[in-house]
C-alpha cells in the first residue's frame, strides 16, 4: 500500500524515532509499503518518520541511480560505526519535493542494523549509497537535510522550498 508522504514542516520529520523492539508481521507490512511508497515517488530512500511511523527503521535502493552500486536493503535500529571521509552532494528529499541542496556527507559509512529477520548486520556503504544512507539516518534521528546547511544557505533553500510549495497551489 502506498503511503502518503510528510511534507516539511510536518512534525514528525523533526522528531527522532524509537527502537524496534519486536519484528513482527505488522513491521513486515510497514516495510512493503515503505517500498511501494519510495517506489511511487521514484525517491532512493525513506525513513519511517516521513511516512508518520516513529521507528527507527529505513529502506534504501540505489539500483535505479545510474553510476552507483545496486544496493537494496531494509535497516532496522541503525547505528553508525565508522565514517571517512567527506563528500558533496545536491540532495533532494521526498519531504521536501522539488528543492535540491548540497550537503557535506561521509563518503564512507559502516553501519550496524538489524534486518527483516532480526539477525545483526554490518554494511559498508561508500559514495551515493553512503549519502542515501546518512540522508535517512538523519530523518531517524529527526535531523532533515535542510539542518544540514546554515546561514544564508539555509534561509535562500527555505525560501526556495516555500515559493515551490506556493506554485502547486
Amino acid at each position: 500500500m502506498t503511503r502518503e508522504i510528510l511534507k516539511f514542516p510536518h512534525p514528525a520529520l523533526k522528531t527522532p524515532t524509537k527502537r524496534v523492539d519486536v519484528i513482527d508481521r505488522e513491521l513486515h507490512e510497514l516495510i512493503k509499503d515503505m517500498f511501494e511508497t519510495m517506489y511511487h515517488a521514484e525517491g532512493v530512500g525513506l525513513a519511517a518518520n516521513q511516512i508518520g511511523v516513529e521507528l527507527s527503521v529505513m529502506v534504501i535502493d540505489t539500483s535505479k541511480k545510474e553510476g552507483s552500486p545496486p544496493i537494496k536493503a531494509v535497516l532496522i535500529n541503525p547505528e553508525i560505526l565508522f565514517t571517512e571521509g567527506q563528500i558533496k552532494y545536491k540532495e533532494g528529499c521526498l519531504s521536501f519535493p522539488g528543492l535540491v541542496v548540497e550537503v557535506s556527507r561521509y563518503n564512507k559509512v559502516r553501519v550496524k542494523a538489524l534486518d527483516l529477520t532480526g539477525e545483526e548486520k554490518i554494511y559498508e556503504f561508500e559514495g551515493f549509497p553512503a549519502i542515501v544512507f546518512q540522508h535517512e539516518m538523519d530523518h531517524l534521528n529527526g535531523i532533515t537535510f535542510i539542518d544540514r546547511v546554515s546561514g544564508v544557505k539555509k534561509r535562500l533553500a527555505l525560501d526556495r522550498y516555500a515559493k515551490l510549495q506556493k506554485e502547486k497551489v
